[in-house]
């Protein structure tokens, strides 16, 4: 599940032209109407979901980061949590899906605390997010739907191997060393921008350089290619 979160991440990155100058949000009509198309398999309104949800995913990253660095990374981390989010609210029950989003960014993020400081492995899936009309407690592991969606794991497949294709071609040894561990690729396990530093044993800020210089060169291969 995390695996195909952050190569889902990566290819919303990869088409963010600008992290300031994120879309503005949605009216409530508009967003109603995108989670329908959504719920009918239209992946573009699933995408205009979370584009116009930046917004949010970045203030609460920039209420919980120290440093321009440390916020940049805890916008991706968020970012997971946005898209948990859109691909597990349910529009029918009336609720407001920023409050609902919120919740899903902000534990993203605890569980990256935590996970940073070395706690519990996977025992936060159990951690509350929501709640129903009767007022239990829903967990992340409850929101989640087990089905498989064919269609989606088919275009997953799709773009996986584009996207493998990609770093072959365009990217130098340590720019694909940096992504393939960040973002969990080849099978690997994703891991942080300090993570990677550490790994690397380099600088978390020179990490963050070599990584958007790398999303740089594939965002202009995904235009050149016309993939999207």
């Amino acid at each position: 599940m995390l695996l195909e979160l952050l190569k889902n991440l990566l290819f919303f990155v990869l088409h963010v032209e600008n992290s300031n100058s994120f879309p503005k949000p949605l009216s409530k009509a508009d967003e109603e109407k995108y989670f329908k198309l959504m719920a009918q398999g239209d992946k573009g309104a699933r995408n205009k979901l979370i584009e116009h949800n930046m917004r949010l995913a970045a203030h609460i990253a920039k209420k919980y980061s120290q440093s321009a660095s440390e916020q940049e990374e805890l916008l991706s981390v968020g970012t997971i949590g946005l898209i948990k989010a859109v691909s597990t609210f349910d529009y029918e029950k009336g609720a407001k899906f920023a409050t609902y989003a919120s919740r899903c960014i902000e534990n993203e993020i605890l569980m990256n605390f935590r996970s940073a400081k070395k706690s519990a492995g996977d025992i936060y899936i159990n951690e509350p997010v929501e709640t129903d009309k009767d007022g239990n407690a829903l967990t992340l592991i409850d929101l989640i739907d087990d089905g498989i969606d064919i269609h989606e794991q088919v275009e997953l497949n799709i773009r996986s191997k584009q996207l493998y294709s990609f770093l072959e071609k365009c990217l130098d040894k340590r720019e694909l060393e940096i992504i393939v561990y960040r973002y969990g690729l080849y099978s690997s396990s994703p891991h942080t921008q300090h993570e990677t530093a550490e790994k690397l044993n380099i600088s978390r800020s020179y990490v963050s350089r070599i990584e958007k210089k790398a999303v740089q060169k594939l965002r202009s291969m995904y235009d050149s290619e016309s993939i999207f």
